[in-house]
């Protein structure tokens, strides 16, 4: 497998990619990325691909954003979204496409980058919830346990406030969760319910909520 910088060529299989990845979402996923694609033509952030043979089966993209720090705006990273194909998701391609990401913006001096997901999942690469830092979520319809940040080598204790996201995110209505009964399921941190078995909790597959497949 090859992670590399998404080219050009590559904009069609990365369609394909979150066509397929995040279902009756995929083509709202889609256009979120082809606006934030532009975004990085005139700003710093990062489209990774990871290659099998010459498919493309993963993408991932940070794009930056701005944290409203009682001091001073900060210039930090929001890592959203990121895509693998079903049929190659459980063999590390997610965690590869993370990590090599997450190495790039340190090397940048990039201080935290942000992102709504699973906490099972993204903890393993060192995330923590926004609250354990001071940050504030830019909607409160973003469930408390999905809004992680990692800090990164740059991060100063400073540095706390509101994340505040591009404008794309919003044109495309691609932030939080939608419907009470099911950002109350995620703000409290229930995984069961009063009367019943445990719940799955919503990911991107049930809404707008830019929640990385498990990968």
């Amino acid at each position: 497998m090859e992670i590399r910088p998404e080219l050009p060529t590559d904009a069609s299989s990365v369609r394909r990619v979150h066509r397929i990845a995040f279902g009756d979402h995929g083509q709202v996923v889609g256009e979120l990325v082809a606006d934030l694609r532009q975004l990085l033509t005139t700003e710093t952030g990062l489209s990774y691909v990871a290659v099998e043979g010459s498919e493309v089966v993963g993408h991932i993209l940070f794009t930056p954003a701005v944290l409203d720090a009682p001091r001073e705006l900060v210039a930090v990273q929001v890592l959203s979204p990121l895509a693998v194909l079903p049929t190659c998701q459980g063999s590390g391609v997610g965690s590869a496409l993370v990590t090599m990401g997450i190495q790039i913006m340190a090397a940048r001096s990039v201080p935290v980058v942000f992102l709504e997901g699973d906490p099972d999942y993204y903890s393993r690469f060192g995330f923590l919830s926004g609250e354990h830092h001071c940050f504030r979520r830019p909607s409160l319809r973003i469930p408390k346990p999905a809004f992680q940040a990692l800090t990164l080598p740059s991060y100063e204790s400073w540095m706390t406030g509101t994340l505040v996201y591009p404008d794309a995110f919003w044109r495309h209505d691609a932030v939080g969760l939608r419907g009470a009964d099911r950002v109350a399921e995620w703000s409290d941190g229930r995984d069961e319910s009063p009367a019943g078995p445990p719940q799955r909790r919503p990911d991107l597959r049930d809404g707008p909520a830019r929640l990385a497949l498990d990968s």
